[in-house]
């Protein structure tokens, strides 16, 4: 049993409610993604596809904040479906970039749309001012 203070908050650290919500999130993401048969990361590379275009793999394993052998992981399970393709770079011919397909785009915009429809669901029962709080408090956490 939680206790409570005489402020209504309860005994549960800031750190564990937080941790249960971005568990619940994710949860939730995972759901939505269901449909597709993609996983977390492979969403997220796409998205970082469809909003910077053809970039080489070690700037996709930055933005995904991954070792670049996982984003090579992430990158081969993507080309094998047919959502992206390596490129040879044309600045560096030593180099590859990676971009998606058409069919990459299709999927990463009927992803982008799903997730948006889950935060809807899943951020609704805020205000617009809490949300727009909760958002500034979590761009600063981020850093």
């Amino acid at each position: 049993m939680i206790a409570h203070t005489a402020e209504g908050a309860d005994d549960e650290s800031l750190a564990e409610t937080f941790w249960a919500v971005a568990s619940r999130l994710r949860r939730q993401t995972r759901d939505a993604l269901a449909p597709w048969e993609i996983t977390p990361s492979q969403s997220r590379a796409l998205g970082v596809l469809a909003r910077h275009g053809e970039v080489r793999p070690g700037t996709l394993a930055e933005h995904l904040r991954i070792a670049p052998r996982s984003a090579t992981e992430v990158i081969d399970d993507l080309q094998t479906r047919g959502l992206v393709e390596r490129r040879a770079d044309p600045t560096d011919r030593r180099a590859t970039l990676v971009a998606l397909t058409a069919e990459g785009e299709r999927l990463a915009a009927a992803i982008r749309t799903a997730r948006r429809a889950e935060a809807d669901r899943f951020f609704g029962h805020l205000g617009d001012g809490d949300r727009a709080e909760l958002a500034r408090i979590l761009r600063t956490l981020r850093g």
